[in-house]
């Protein structure tokens, strides 16, 4: 049986969870850093190995978004993930091609954020001259390589013990799609 007035809100005040996809801000370095160095310290998923400072972040935001975007999901003014593109290589002729990256607060993993903010990163350079995206990947990575499989991006090459962190050898794996 059901109780009385369960599930009865009028007259109550219910709050909302403020989320949103927004381009990043050089503001918002010091979350991304909180994120960002968390990989850095506790996974092999990217091959850096020293904390990244705030004033290198804002400088690598201020970088990225002359020309590609980087967005972030903001939720309750924390940020819970953010996803940018970059130069695949430096010289003219790679200047259609771009590699994405997207990294996920330890609490946002598994809620769908990392494909939100993925498709409308993917939105955003089909607006550009973009021609392909390409996702490294650090090996094993099941979670990093179904994202990419999501959207239809097709494994291209691996690389095998290309990397050395915590004392071990990583793959990296590269997966491709076209704009």
């Amino acid at each position: 049986m059901r109780a009385p007035n369960a599930g009865y809100t009028r007259g109550l005040v219910v709050p909302k969870v403020s989320k949103l996809i927004r381009s990043a801000t050089t503001n918002d370095a010091a979350q991304i850093c909180d994120i960002y160095n968390h990989y850095i310290l506790e996974t092999p998923t990217t091959f850096e190995e020293q904390p990244v400072s705030v004033d290198e972040m804002v400088q690598r935001i201020e970088d990225t978004m002359r020309i590609f975007p980087w967005l972030v999901w903001e939720e309750e003014l924390r940020l819970m993930g953010y996803c940018y593109a970059s130069k695949w290589k430096s010289r003219a002729a790679y200047r259609f091609a771009v590699e994405s990256s997207v990294y996920l607060h330890p609490l946002a993993v598994g809620k769908g954020i990392g494909s939100q903010l993925f498709d409308a990163l993917l939105s955003k350079l089909r607006q550009q001259e973009v021609h392909t995206v390409i996702g490294g990947v650090a090996l094993p990575n099941p979670a990093s390589i179904a994202l990419l499989e999501k959207f239809g991006f097709e494994k291209v090459a691996q690389f095998k013990q290309v990397g050395n962190k915590f004392n071990q050898w990583i793959d990296v794996g590269y997966w491709q799609v076209f704009l």
